[in-house]
């Protein structure tokens, strides 16, 4: 088990102390196959550390080039979020009945019947395909997938390509008002994101490794076998806990670095959740009060650009 721990480092790392490191944790804690939490914390704090100066030392590409590249990544997940039952039910032919998340129970699905109109893809398919793009550094696949969900969320109620079904929910909570496919900000956000990655060199874009979307299968499995829905009380805090972690780690990769790439994907982020807070202020669930939501929002950017000064000063500090 100790050795799940070394996934939290880049390959170079734990190709040089891999095995230095197991054994230390052998001869601290015999006979544990897993060390204590504080243990754990520690070791994932350091490995995200670890690959941030790997991601800031790296002079194939400008930070900002890979900062938009991470805020579209961040946008296309917090799209696809919502529909992740949605895609596996479609993907596996399968008619979710009453275990439809906030839609028409029949008749969504080309070979379901029943009385409502029958829609031939998924919304969540868009953002799907978006995502999976972005993370292969394919600009140019992203771009017209994002472009597509703007005319999906515009075209809403008169289109029965993608159908009404799959943008009427509820979308998603998390730190803020809900996001559906009618929420044209973040899908208008995103395609102007993906069309400035299309329009610099795709060449120069980071290509990641097709294990960070295991997170993404593990997701669409668990909503569609556990019928894991948005206004679910455990999707709501499994997305809270998410995004929360997601800014500690951007802090502690800023903090480390003292790089401001990081700073993009926090500023898009909020961006797209304030703007449906403050157009929608009645669509606020209240699982938290207003104004801690509102901090934790605003909050992580002065946070990020005071860590980055701090790390930049220390380093001139350092340096004969």
């Amino acid at each position: 088990m100790n050795r799940l721990l070394l996934a939290a480092y880049p390959a170079p790392y734990r190709a040089r102390h891999g095995d230095e490191l197991l054994g230390c944790l052998a001869e601290a804690y015999p006979g544990r196959s897993w060390p204590p939490p504080r243990e754990v914390a520690a070791l994932v704090g350091a490995g995200v550390r670890a690959r941030a100066r790997a991601v800031a030392d790296d002079p194939a590409r400008p930070w900002w080039l890979d900062g938009v590249q991470l805020a579209a990544l961040v946008l296309a997940a917090l799209a696809l979020v919502p529909y992740l039952q949605d895609v596996w039910h479609w993907a596996l032919r399968i008619d979710p009945g009453e275990h439809a998340i906030a839609f028409h129970f029949a008749g969504w699905y080309p070979w379901a019947d029943g009385p409502t109109r029958t829609r031939l893809l998924p919304y969540g398919l868009l953002p799907l395909v978006c995502l999976v793009a972005l993370v292969r550094g394919r600009a140019w696949i992203a771009l017209p997938a994002s472009a597509a969900m703007i005319y999906a969320g515009a075209t809403y109620g008169s289109s029965t390509l993608f159908g009404d079904e799959g943008k009427a929910g509820l979308g998603y909570y998390g730190l803020g008002a809900p996001l559906t496919a009618r929420d044209l900000v973040l899908s208008g956000t995103l395609c102007a994101a993906c069309a400035f990655l299309a329009v610099c060199r795709t060449g120069r874009l980071r290509r990641h490794a097709y294990g960070l979307l295991f997170p993404v299968a593990l997701a669409l499995f668990l909503a569609g076998q556990l019928h894991v829905t948005a206004i679910s009380p455990a999707f709501q805090r499994g997305l809270f806990a998410v995004e929360v972690a997601g800014l500690l780690a951007a802090w502690v990769a800023t903090a480390a670095t003292g790089d401001r790439r990081w700073l993009i994907p926090v500023a898009a982020f909020a961006f797209v959740r304030l703007q449906v807070i403050v157009l929608r202020p009645g669509g606020f669930m209240g699982s938290l009060p207003d104004l801690v939501v509102l901090l934790l929002l605003i909050a992580p950017l002065p946070a990020l650009a005071v860590a980055a000064q701090r790390r930049q000063r220390r380093t001139l500090l350092e340096l004969p």
